[in-house]
């Protein structure tokens, strides 16, 4: 594994454990050339998948990516990092089994909005807002509405 401070390659592991879901295998490392500590992940990866943007573009899928809007949709909500790390977790596993290594942006960001609608309404609302590209009030205004029809409430189980 390539060192992110001096990018020697001569690193070695010093501890190893599962995560807390047993999904992936947590190490921690030390550089041999600068002695700098990191850690790193290692997960079960069924096949590689590619995503087809809405552009034609075609592009590496990026768990990490993935995660990170998750978790800006979730800032600064009380909700447990293990609840979102097996949504997402979740969410991977749904797009390995469909079957066909491109997957399209929208699907990806139809698996999101189906997660998060479970988690927590306003990080629900937070990431439509960037995946439908909201430009004004009135767009929240008509897509809290139409949920509100749909389905009396915000949220599925309430």
């Amino acid at each position: 594994m390539r060192c992110p401070y001096c990018g020697n390659d001569d690193t070695q592991v010093k501890d190893s454990r599962p995560t807390e879901d047993s999904g992936a295998i947590r190490r921690r490392r030390v550089c041999n050339g600068c002695g700098g500590r990191f850690t790193t992940f290692e997960r079960v990866q069924l096949r590689e998948l590619t995503v087809v943007k809405k552009s034609g573009r075609k592009v590496p899928f990026d768990r990490e990516k993935l995660a990170r809007s998750v978790y800006t949709a979730l800032r600064k909500r009380a909700v447990e990092t293990d609840r979102i790390e097996r949504m997402i977790s979740g969410i991977v596993r749904q797009l390995e089994s469909l079957g066909d290594v491109e997957v399209t942006s929208d699907q990806i960001g139809e698996y999101v909005m189906e997660g998060l609608k479970g988690l927590d309404d306003v990080a629900f609302v937070r990431f439509a807002s960037v995946y439908k590209n909201f430009s004004a009030a009135d767009d929240f205004r008509n897509f809290l509405a139409e949920l509100a029809e749909g389905q009396g409430t915000l949220r599925d189980d309430e």
